[in-house]
């Protein structure tokens, strides 16, 4: 995640597509609902939580991006990007709570079986399946550049494959009256939101965090600066990124006898954005009289 610290979201980009897709997720909520009761269907009803779940996710990342567009001010020096992390925290919380949810209802529906009715289940499904390929299809795009807008993508993605679940589960039990795959088809869209949760959860922890880059070497990076022509050590080295694509360092850097520190500085900059595309760095240049004593090479 090494990028430059231009990269920036684009003002505007996408908005009615993530408003639109909110609409669609919440009329749909509200059919499957419907149509899981009148059926008697612990699945249908699941894949409906889950569609809200979307609804809220879309609400979530569309209000996360408004706030992310503010520039930094006396309160916030960093700006407001970062919000967009938090609000994916949010969404796969969320997920993991309605995932646990799901797998207690699905089992008690094991002890004490209901009847259900395939066809309801099946045209509400296939309904709520072309409307989470279509909602996913409008956040796509938005995905591949944003934390927040892909926890809200992948709510879809999982909404999909979870509709395709209750299609199959309401076609067996028109077919052979198994009323059991009703809640093993819950626990699959359950098990399946779990893992897809826990999965990217890690990548949001570590903008929160203020952690490294996971594809970009700390180590590496030290020897870039300690390897420039006038530098003879390093310490206090601080790499962690600001957001998704802001990436930045701060270190304080002994000089070389002799060695100017401007120049130095520019040349140091310079090497970090060739070798590591670090393009948002402070230095502070000490001499050897200022250096720090006794300093820790990372962190303080």
């Amino acid at each position: 995640m090494a990028h430059d610290h231009h990269h920036h979201i684009d003002p505007e980009a996408g908005d009615a597509k993530v408003a639109f897709a909110i609409a669609l997720n919440l009329a749909l909520t509200l059919a499957q609902i419907i149509g899981g009761v009148i059926a008697g269907s612990l699945s249908l009803i699941a894949d409906a939580l889950h569609n809200f779940s979307d609804a809220i996710a879309l609400i979530i990342a569309f209000g996360a991006r408004k706030i992310a567009r503010r520039p930094a001010d006396a309160q916030m020096t960093f700006g407001y990007g970062r919000i967009e992390a938090v609000a994916a925290l949010v969404n796969y919380t969320t997920l993991i709570v309605i995932g646990l949810y799901l797998v207690y209802e699905a089992v008690m529906r094991f002890f004490e079986p209901s009847a259900v009715a395939g066809w309801i289940i099946v045209i509400v499904a296939g309904i709520a399946l072309a409307i989470d390929l279509a909602t996913a299809a409008l956040t796509y795009t938005m995905s591949k550049s944003s934390v927040n807008i892909r926890a809200a993508f992948l709510h879809n993605v999982a909404d999909a494959l979870g509709s395709v679940a209750v299609i199959l589960a309401g076609t067996l039990v028109i077919l052979f009256g198994w009323t059991w795959v009703d809640p093993t088809a819950t626990l699959l869209i359950a098990g399946y939101i779990l893992w897809q949760s826990l999965r990217e959860m890690p990548a949001v922890m570590r903008i929160l965090m203020l952690a490294s880059p996971p594809d970009l070497d700390t180590a590496a990076v030290i020897d870039t600066v300690q390897s420039t022509p006038g530098v003879a050590s390093t310490h206090h080295v601080h790499l962690w990124m600001m957001g998704e694509h802001e990436t930045a360092l701060d270190a304080h850097v002994v000089l070389d006898p002799g060695a100017p520190a401007d120049a130095t500085r520019s040349a140091v900059k310079a090497r970090l954005a060739a070798a590591h595309h670090l393009h948002h760095s402070t230095l502070e240049m000490e001499t050897p009289d200022q250096a720090c004593r006794a300093p820790l090479l990372i962190g303080h």
